[in-house]
């Protein structure tokens, strides 16, 4: 079966469908996880599961490649920035919330 379904009910895609998806080989998505641009799933038989999100993620990476020309390098700290701009937008919509629940608005 090409698709598999987590507990969650996301959908998994083993390697070679990932690939298609994404429009890359298998060797390349390796590749990506190797330099750790992607991490997906592994199962209990040590198969690689990609999640709508992995295939997302690698789409993004695809056209910072081919659009734009952006090297594996940059595309790592691209992801790292992408990263930590969420994370920080998460602390101020957290911090935002506790300042609204302390009545904080003079």
């Amino acid at each position: 079966m090409d698709e598999i379904m987590d507990q969650g009910g996301e959908p998994r895609y083993v390697i070679s469908v990932a690939a298609r998806i994404v429009g890359v080989q298998t060797y390349t998505l390796r590749y990506y996880e190797k330099i750790g641009i992607i991490r997906p799933y592994r199962s209990q038989g040590n198969i690689r599961l990609y999640s709508e999100r992995d295939v997302a993620q690698l789409r993004r990476v695809k056209t910072l490649m081919d659009d734009l020309g952006v090297n594996l390098a940059g595309i790592e700290v691209i992801l790292r920035m992408i990263k930590r701009i969420t994370e920080l937008q998460r602390q101020i919509e957290e911090l935002e919330s506790e300042a609204r629940g302390m009545g904080g608005g003079e």
